[in-house]
């Protein structure tokens, strides 16, 4: 079984994060049994979960290949309640700057089958955590 699924659909955990918000930032992901970290400059905490998703579908959709990825249901989880909400349509975007960055998950979105965006507790999305402060602490 492919260990990129799980009840055939594909689990990403993300989480973002700045330090002095802003200031500098990372993002972490857990694509299946993958894990991916990275410093994203100066910014937000917002902005930085945004960036964490958008780069977990693009890395999702490397991983299964583009013609997979329409047949593929996702599933992203992550303990931002501001952009599980936005991105469920719950919230509206007030702030300028994530605007741009929810149309590109907007945009991503199509490229899948479906996605689900899911809040959870952050006791559940610790490994993304832990990579972004990791990836922070290099810095």
């Amino acid at each position: 079984m492919d260990t990129l699924f799980e009840n055939k659909k594909i689990v990403i955990y993300t989480d973002g994060g700045a330090r002095g918000n802003p200031g500098p930032a990372a993002i972490g992901a857990v694509v299946g049994n993958k894990r991916y970290a990275d410093t994203i400059g100066e910014t937000t905490n917002n902005v930085a979960e945004y960036k964490a998703i958008i780069f977990a579908l693009k890395k999702a959709k490397h991983l299964i290949g583009k013609a997979k990825s329409k047949e593929s249901e996702i599933e992203v989880r992550s303990d931002s309640e501001l952009i599980v909400k936005q991105l469920e349509g719950e919230y509206k975007i007030k702030d300028e700057e994530l605007k741009p960055l929810f149309v590109d998950v907007w945009n991503l979105r199509q490229d899948f089958k479906n996605i689900e965006f899911t809040l959870i507790p952050r006791e559940e999305n610790k490994e993304a955590d832990r990579l972004v402060n990791d990836a922070l602490d290099l810095t």
